[in-house]
């Protein structure tokens, strides 16, 4: 038995991350918006992340004494994505995302976001910027959100490990309780959640209304003026991973669990356009000792080696080009790369520790599960692992003969305006101590490059994973989904993961993919909104 709900709202969100500020900018306008979230917690995969926004010349920037740049920021995106089909959603962006600003620091929930020190990504490119474009929302006290607390998503090392988070939240949780809590002072928000979209409803070609499964019941819920698709990607879906993405099928992923393509699916069934399904936010992954890789935002030390013992990347590099950079050469040169393995020794556990402050290098669980192996030889650790020992013992070799001079002649690492930021910290994303001060250098003309000389000797296993997927439905520049002849499906739209990015195959800085679901749902509301008003 169907049931219908015979309140239809103006707007339906479908997923309550990124889509949720868009939620907040339709109610804000006076227009009956309901979010429906597949799970019991707002806040999506967004709420694991730091939240930063990558937002070219928005007021916080301008206020850091920034400048506008957005022209440069224009030229930067044009140089790295190559690809002038995107161009009109590049523009489309850059717009939305100092408007969206400005629009949301007027409401006292948002107050006032701040620039992050975090260079754009490709640092060489016409108009990168060595300071960025990335912004971050202010931390938050939980109590402030009252009966509305729980719902915000923990973080991803409170979900995986019960690590106590306490009374103030930053990054993502931060921005999904701001958004939750403006979105329904409107009055005019409603919040439904364990509510899973099936279908969209389509009358007369025009998507009007969704089929979902909340509580268990199967309900079909009207919406007069638009349906925008905020569902995040398709990262644990496992047939569409192989199908897109082998050898990859989405248990490395860290996308939030509920995120299976049911968006994209479901606009692939009214007849939806689709594009760069082939396509992740790819980041490296370092196992934990739970056997799952975490996002590990870069590299301070010691180096990475394939099957052959070889090292191939300059392990400091932005990490979504390592994730891409690790799977190209996994398909393509007849080597293994998957996994790789993090070769470093006692100096660097001395200097940076493992995972925790100084007075806690290493906790006892990545030796007793393995996460992390520990030899007194290098020929000893190279059994361990399965890599000839002659050539691991000639690449630590070169390598160290980098140290000695301070220039990494095969992959330049420590040379970018991204490297030298890991002068000054110790990334290690999988902890909530993370990013504390590195110790000062004085004995090595390169901090990132140690020599690998002091037994006794670790490794760690890096794997390709991803915060999620970045291909889904084509869309324009008013994030209105496509047909396959380029026409719009009326009365659907879509942002975030459940879109074809942007960007394309490139990552431009930190927050392109918040940035991306917050600027393209914001839009939708403005062509909605613009529809009839």
């Amino acid at each position: 038995m169907v049931s219908i709900n015979e309140d239809a709202y103006d707007v339906i969100v479908v997923g309550s991350g990124g889509g949720l500020v868009g939620a907040y900018v339709a109610a804000a306008r006076g227009l009956r918006t309901l979010v429906i979230e597949k799970t019991d917690r707002v806040g999506g995969t967004m709420a694991y992340s730091g939240a930063g926004v990558w937002f070219p010349g928005c007021a916080p920037l301008r206020r850091a004494g920034l400048g506008d740049d957005v022209d440069d920021a224009r030229a930067y995106l044009r140089d790295i994505v190559a690809d002038p089909s995107r161009e009109a959603l590049q523009d489309a962006y850059l717009a939305a995302g100092v408007g969206l600003i400005d629009e949301l620091e007027k409401n006292p929930w948002f107050q006032s976001f701040v620039h992050g020190l975090v260079p754009d990504y490709f640092t060489s490119a016409p108009g990168a910027s060595p300071t960025g474009h990335t912004i971050f929302p202010l931390p938050l006290e939980l109590a402030e959100l009252k009966e509305n607390a729980g719902l915000v998503r923990r973080s991803l090392p409170t979900e995986r490990w019960g690590f106590d988070e306490g009374p103030v939240v930053s990054g993502g949780r931060a921005l999904a309780g701001r958004a939750l809590a403006a979105f329904l002072e409107t009055g005019n928000g409603t919040l439904r959640l364990n509510t899973a979209l099936e279908n969209l409803i389509v009358e007369d070609g025009r998507v009007v209304g969704i089929e979902a499964v909340s509580e268990g019941e199967r309900v079909r819920i009207g919406a007069t003026r638009g349906v925008i698709l905020a569902a995040g990607g398709f990262e644990h879906d496992r047939e569409l991973r192989e199908k897109h993405q082998s050898p990859l099928t989405g248990e490395w992923s860290n996308g939030v669990e509920a995120n299976t393509g049911d968006a994209l699916r479901a606009g692939v069934a009214v007849g939806a356009a689709t594009d760069l399904l082939d396509e992740a936010w790819f980041v490296a992954g370092l196992v934990q000792p739970d056997g799952r890789p975490v996002f590990h935002t870069g590299t301070r030390g010691g180096i990475w080696v394939n099957g052959a013992g070889e090292r191939f990347v300059n392990e400091s590099r932005p990490y979504d080009q390592v994730g891409h950079e690790i799977l190209r050469r996994h398909n393509s040169t007849g080597v293994s790369h998957i996994p790789a393995h993090w070769i470093f020794d006692q100096r660097l556990m001395d200097r940076d520790s493992f995972g925790g402050p100084p007075d806690e290098p290493v906790r006892p669980e990545w030796l007793e599960s393995g996460a992390l192996k520990k030899a007194d030889t290098l020929e000893e650790l190279a059994r361990l692992i399965g890599v000839p020992f002659d050539a691991l013992s000639r690449t630590v070799e070169e390598f160290n003969g980098y140290a000695r001079s301070g220039v990494d002649e095969r992959f330049h690492r420590g040379e970018s305006v991204w490297d030298q930021m890991f002068h000054h910290i110790v990334p290690f994303a999988a902890d909530p101590r993370q990013n504390f001060p590195a110790k000062p250098e004085t004995e090595w003309p390169n901090p990132l490059l140690l020599p690998i000389d002091t037994a006794p000797y670790y490794v760690a296993t890096i794997l390709p994973a991803d915060i999620g997927t970045k291909g889904g439905l084509k869309t324009d520049e008013h994030a209105r989904v496509l047909r396959p002849d380029g026409q719009p499906i009326p009365g659907l739209y879509a942002s975030g993961n459940t879109a074809a990015a942007m960007s394309g195959r490139v990552y431009p800085g930190a927050g392109t993919p918040i940035g991306s679901s917050i600027a393209f749902a914001y839009l939708a509301v403005l062509d909605i909104a613009g529809a009839t008003d």
